[in-house]
């Protein structure tokens, strides 16, 4: 059974910093499939904002490049998000995802794994 438990939300204020982590279990990491970070704001949809692919290549969506960096311990079997930068317009939930497909690796339905979410709120 695979499980994916976000940790490391919380408030900050703008400019500032969070690294949120996806611990992984009973799932093939070493599979050929990718892992994702998405967030949902209130009223919008649940957006793509960053994946990771088997050979760690990495993607950012626009709206978080140059900010946002994601990276995976495979001892671990985590993933992380650290967000740096951090402005009001990213306040929402955090979901990490896996075993997505990398040419579509910012669409949700791509994915078969996601975690419970965990809420990241940036005041100004």
């Amino acid at each position: 059974q695979v499980q994916l438990v976000e940790s490391g939300g919380g408030s900050v204020q703008s400019g500032g910093s969070l690294r949120l982590s996806c611990a992984l279990s009973g799932y093939p990491w070493h599979s050929y499939h990718c892992m994702g970070w998405f967030r949902q704001a209130p009223g919008k949809e649940r957006e793509g904002i960053t994946a990771i692919d088997s050979d760690g290549s990495t993607s950012y969506a626009d709206s978080v490049k140059g900010r946002f960096t994601i990276s995976q311990d495979n001892a671990k079997n985590t993933l992380y998000l650290q967000m740096n930068s951090l402005k009001p317009e990213d306040t929402a939930m955090y979901y990490c995802a896996a075993g997505g497909w990398w040419p579509k690796r910012m669409s949700q339905y791509e994915y078969n794994y996601w975690g419970q979410g965990t809420q990241v709120t940036v005041s100004s």
